[in-house]
């Protein structure tokens, strides 16, 4: 009798369904980023790649300019099973930017210039693969710069009348000296005072592949390897770069995918000169 009350326990226990806890909370949009939760020991797949968890189960994914509109996260639970869940992005317009007066060169670099901006762009990937197991990117973000929004994510510039690639970030124009505040907690991950397209140049790591970018700066005031907490100051705006007037522009980045800052954080604040 005690052999078969067993068994049935076994049986009954087999047949119990894992916990399968996941969730996704955020901006299920182009552009946008979401943090999921899984049971810890569980692994992610995201768009055919590995997708870190942290122990308690934490993992971020960011979804592009042009994301299709169904996608899927595929979780395999410690027991081994096998899941797979759709979710919706929801698609964005953009707006057409045209600007003019440009110098030419900076709209048709020469083969030397293109030598420097092909460094540039090693530098910038080489830090945006940095795949830290932090978790700053859970804190809720704050702008860097208080000012007017002079250029959205997603618009398609027309340079002196020749279209380029998207816009990949938010301009904020403020006068040149303007403290920029760090967003959210981090670890500086390259500084350049002089990049070909971006001039002045910042990389904050967040963890598990979420960077931010700070470009145009005048001035830089942190170094490589530095912790910087939310609300710092690490830089000064500037015109630094391929610019028409001083601002920064904001970008952030899940690994190579370019995301929206602006879904991250409020509505912008009136500056306090506006107020008054």
């Amino acid at each position: 009798m005690q052999r078969i009350v067993i068994f049935i326990i076994l049986v009954f226990l087999c047949l119990q369904p894992s916990a399968q806890a996941f969730t996704l909370e955020g901006q299920l949009t182009q552009g946008g980023m979401a943090i999921g939760k899984v049971d810890p020991g569980a692994a992610v797949h995201f768009q055919g790649k590995s997708v870190q968890v942290s122990p308690d189960g934490l993992f971020v994914v960011g979804f592009s300019r042009d994301a299709e509109p169904n996608l899927e996260i595929e979780i395999q639970q410690p027991s081994g099973q096998l899941e797979k869940h759709p979710i919706h992005i929801k698609k964005r317009t953009y707006d057409i930017q045209r600007i003019d007066g440009l110098p030419p060169r900076k709209v048709s670099p020469s083969k030397e210039d293109l030598d420097r901006i092909y460094k540039d762009i090693a530098l910038v990937k080489k830090a945006r693969k940095i795949d830290d197991p932090r978790l700053d990117f859970t804190q809720p973000f704050i702008w860097p710069v208080i000012g007017r929004i002079s250029g959205v994510y997603g618009s398609q510039r027309i340079l002196n009348g020749k279209p380029k690639r998207p816009h990949f970030g938010v301009d904020i124009a403020a006068p040149t000296g303007t403290s920029v505040k760090a967003p959210a907690d981090g670890i500086v991950t390259m500084v350049h005072d002089d990049m070909f397209y971006s001039g002045g140049t910042l990389i904050v790591d967040h963890g598990h592949g979420v960077s931010t970018v700070y470009m145009h700066l005048h001035k830089i005031l942190v170094e490589k390897g530095q912790a910087v907490k939310q609300g710092d100051v690490i830089a000064q705006v500037g015109a630094t770069g391929r610019v028409t007037g001083p601002h920064l522009h904001w970008g952030m980045n899940w690994f190579e995918t370019r995301l929206d800052p602006s879904l991250l954080v409020p509505p912008m604040p009136e500056p306090a000169a506006a107020k008054n």
